[in-house]
């Protein structure tokens, strides 16, 4: 059992992406065709975010050609390049399901408006990592 908590431990990303439920993000991830590799961007809403040990995983969901898409990327991946916050979001729920149900302006999620003072969460991270 130490061996599994061992080799979890040596995959875990140090400081991983800052984030949360409602923020609008752009996921780099690296895709592998043969012997090519590349960097995809899938741009969409975070609805979901699971609190697993090692497993920690979050979906994004975006509209393409009128169709919702959903995927599940694990946090601690390494195929994942970086995940950059496009618009942060100001909801009340952990779990936004019901955005599934809404069309058009329906679907939208209100923006975080931050103070020109206050530091956002990403600030206050990179500040830390530099001290």
């Amino acid at each position: 059992m130490n061996e599994i908590k061992a080799i979890e431990a040596a995959q875990m990303k140090a400081n991983p992406d800052s984030f949360k439920v409602g923020d609008t993000v752009k996921v780099h991830f690296k895709i592998i065709e043969g012997k090519n590799e590349r960097i995809q961007v899938y741009e969409g809403l975070v609805i979901a975010m699971k609190n697993g040990q090692s497993g920690k995983t979050f979906t994004v969901r975006k509209i393409s050609y009128g169709v919702g898409v959903e995927r599940v990327f694990p946090i601690h991946s390494p195929r994942i390049a970086k995940v950059e916050v496009m618009r942060p979001g100001k909801v009340r729920r952990a779990k936004l399901y019901y955005i599934r149900k809404k069309i058009g302006k329906g679907a939208k999620i209100k923006e975080l408006i931050v103070k020109k003072g206050a530091k956002t969460t990403a600030a206050v991270a990179e500040a830390e990592t530099q001290a």
